[in-house]
């Protein structure tokens, strides 16, 4: 009954087992085990992070603890890197990753990609309090960024930028306080863990980001159309359509980007037709 329970519950009813003996594959594992084993950061604030007492908390972790609650089991947080999570995923060590991981053609062919995406992130800029008030504002200026990253030339050609791009971040920061550029052009969740630092103190994030990349919880590929992914796409789209993805970064004072409101706007509930 608590697989009847659980995946209706998720879905609105879009999906109701026959029966409990219904629940097949890595969701009837789960529910057997008792526990659901989900793949984290562990060490990037405010996604996943250790507490004082040593557990791990944070936005991820709170998601993930959202999973485990609903399906009525425990949470086993497992620390995954960005060169171990497809593979632990694909020998079964973990059930999901919640992972900061970008949903891409690539590894859809790999993983079990699930839409809608609960987060995303894109470039953006690091600055002087004060220095840099809109995107225009880098037009013909040096601007500090890092070789490689994909947006690079976007910027370059559509901001009309003068980019000067360093080997690695801390060389690209440290141009930043040197003066040699007017903003750090990187990633919003890692400028965001830098402001969260005493030494970044006077300085700002103080433009949206550009170009979002959507970032997707993953399970098995062979299971992402079997009952797991279908629950996972539920909780995913509850995640957006009642704000908890919102309220959490509130929580966590991560500055939200407009994708999330446009997100909530687009996969809200609906009650209106009732009254």
């Amino acid at each position: 009954m608590r697989t009847i329970v659980v995946v209706a519950a998720v879905l609105g009813g879009g999906l109701v087992a026959s029966s409990a003996g219904a629940a097949e594959g890595r969701l009837k594992e789960i529910l057997d085990r008792g526990v659901v084993r989900v793949g984290v950061q562990g060490a990037f604030k405010p996604w996943s992070f250790p507490a004082p007492d040593g557990t791990l908390q944070g936005i991820e972790v709170e998601l993930a603890k959202s999973v485990a609650d609903t399906l009525g089991v425990k949470l086993e947080p497992v620390i995954i890197t960005s060169a171990n999570r497809i593979q632990y995923l694909q020998q079964g060590k973990i059930d999901l990753i919640l992972g900061g991981m970008y949903d891409a053609s690539d590894r859809r062919k790999i993983i079990g990609m699930i839409e809608p995406a609960y987060w995303s992130s894109g470039p953006t800029l690091l600055a002087k309090k004060g220095a840099i008030k809109d995107w225009k504002d880098i037009a013909n200026k040096p601007v500090c960024g890092k070789q490689g990253n994909y947006y690079n030339k976007q910027v370059q050609t559509e901001l009309h930028a003068n980019l000067i791009a360093f080997a690695g971040n801390t060389e690209g920061k440290e141009g930043l306080r040197a003066g040699k550029c007017v903003a750090w052009l990187y990633d919003d969740v890692s400028i965001m863990a830098d402001l969260a630092l005493p030494e970044w103190e006077g300085y700002e994030m103080p433009v949206p980001v550009l170009y979002n990349n959507p970032w997707a919880a993953a399970v098995p590929l062979d299971e992402r159309d079997k009952a797991w992914g279908a629950f996972m796409a539920g909780m995913a789209y509850r995640w957006q359509a009642d704000g908890k993805l919102i309220e959490l970064g509130k929580k966590w004072g991560v500055t939200m980007s407009d994708w999330f409101a446009q997100q909530h706007q687009k996969l809200h509930w609906d009650t209106s037709y009732l009254k």
